[in-house]
């Protein structure tokens, strides 16, 4: 049966909250009006007020109520609508949720997971569009996760609920339209790790989240060139997945990092770096990445386009990294 990636996630709210009774989700406007993106859209008449619970738009009481549930033995999934807003609740998640384990010698875990869009091309300027997933996976004592399958949409939530430390779930706004065949068979602990969407032999391509699909494009405008590219699709940020980024770089000895943050102080720059330090002698040509456009993300169509990855541009750099050697 097809779905869609909004029908993913739903469906795996649904399968939490049928499982656990320790287990609700609130945000703002989570219940009645569906979800800002409709993920959550029925969930409030299957329910009920107890287990959907809309919020007042203060991102920081309700982020910290979570937080608080947590601790006091519940599995509260937080939805804060985009990564853009949860700037506003950043101590309670930086300076709370991923410290009191430590603080308190291991007496306190916090399993509360945190929902949030990311990513542009929906021409919600830029208040509505940035990618900083890197700034939370800079964070100890939080993990980072990043779908960008339908697969991985509909199993890392059971995942993220099992971790006793607090869990930030970003899903990227352009992938919620998209439809396919959903396998169900998938390991759900493999999520834990970084995955090869397709295999290559000449070039690694490492991406996550919303670029991923561009990514593969990317490949296969390649692969009708003779470029054989292999693309890795992170799905987490932190904890990195090294092993499975090095195995690829050692084999096809080029890389290119694709990321939709900002250039400086990028994921992309990360990713980089640790290959750098741990493959330096196997690269047979410079490190490249694709990033966004250092500029708030513009609300013009074209101007948006212009300051994104795209399959063209990460096809264009790959192009670049095969023609150079050190």
């Amino acid at each position: 049966m097809k779905t869609t990636y909004r029908e993913a996630m739903r469906n795996a709210l649904r399968d939490a909250l049928q499982s656990d009774e320790r287990v609700f989700l609130m945000g703002e406007d989570v219940g009645r009006y569906g979800g800002c993106y409709a993920v959550s859209k029925g969930l409030l008449q299957e329910f009920g007020e107890a287990r959907i619970r809309d919020t007042p738009l203060s991102e920081s009481a309700f982020v910290g109520a979570g937080i608080g549930a947590a601790l006091g033995g519940m599995r509260p999934i937080v939805e804060v609508m985009t990564v853009n807003f949860s700037l506003l609740c950043l101590d309670q998640i930086v300076n709370t949720a991923a410290t009191l384990r430590h603080m308190s010698g291991g007496q306190f875990n916090v399993p509360v997971v945190l929902r949030m869009t990311t990513g542009a091309g929906r021409q919600l300027a830029a208040q509505h569009s940035h990618s900083l997933e890197c700034w939370y996976a800079h964070v100890p004592g939080l993990r980072v996760i990043a779908p960008a399958t339908l697969e991985d949409m509909r199993g890392m939530l059971a995942l993220a609920l099992e971790d006793p430390d607090p869990v930030i779930l970003f899903e990227h706004n352009a992938l919620y339209n998209m439809e396919g065949e959903l396998d169900e068979s998938l390991p759900v602990t493999e999520l834990r790790r970084a995955a090869v969407r397709r295999g290559g032999e000449d070039i690694s391509l490492i991406t996550y989240g919303g670029n991923l699909p561009k990514t593969l494009q990317a490949a296969e405008q390649l692969a009708q060139e003779g470029i054989s590219a292999e693309v890795v699709d992170l799905r987490s940020l932190r904890p990195l997945d090294e092993k499975t980024i090095l195995a690829s770089v050692r084999k096809t000895r080029r890389a290119v990092m694709v990321d939709e943050g900002w250039r400086s102080g990028s994921l992309a720059a990360e990713i980089g770096m640790r290959i750098a330090e741990q493959a330096f002698y196997d690269l047979d040509a410079p490190l490249s990445r694709v990033c966004t456009a250092e500029v708030p993300i513009p609300y013009a169509r074209h101007l948006e386009q212009a300051a994104l990855p795209q399959a063209e541009t990460i096809a264009a750099t790959a192009r670049e990294a095969m023609a150079r050697n050190v």
